[in-house]
């Protein structure tokens, strides 16, 4: 089973970026597809984006599609989520998970830690 740590979060201001990332454990990361989850406080846990195990194919939720970009590096291990013009409303703690598919999102692992954003307006 593939064992994952994300980084990369922090305080920024509106309008201001972030890049998390996912270092996962293990041979088989690349047999995986990837997605980012956020859950923010009293709210339910939602999906961000998803990318196939080759990194040639995404998918995004309508509130973060365009400022958003989630790749990966199968050499390294590691999946990133560049986020750019972060709202408030991005505030959450991010996880990232293998998953089945990019069409699915049915979870192929356990949840990590996650990593906590949080925008100021």
């Amino acid at each position: 089973q593939v064992q994952l740590v994300e980084s990369g979060g922090g305080l920024v201001q509106a309008g201001g970026s972030l890049r998390l990332s996912c270092a996962a454990s293990g041979r088989t990361f690349s047999a995986y597809a990837m997605a980012w989850f956020r859950q923010a406080p009293g709210k339910e846990r939602e999906f961000v984006a998803a990318i196939n195990q080759s990194g040639r194919s995404t998918r995004y939720a309508d509130s973060v599609q365009g400022r958003f970009t989630t790749s990966r590096d199968n050499a390294k291990n590691t999946m990133y989520l560049q986020m750019n013009s972060l709202k408030p409303e991005d505030t959450a703690v991010y996880y990232c998970i293998p998953v089945r598919s990019i069409a699915t999102l049915s979870r192929a692992g356990s949840w990590g830690q996650g990593t906590q954003v949080t925008v100021s307006s």
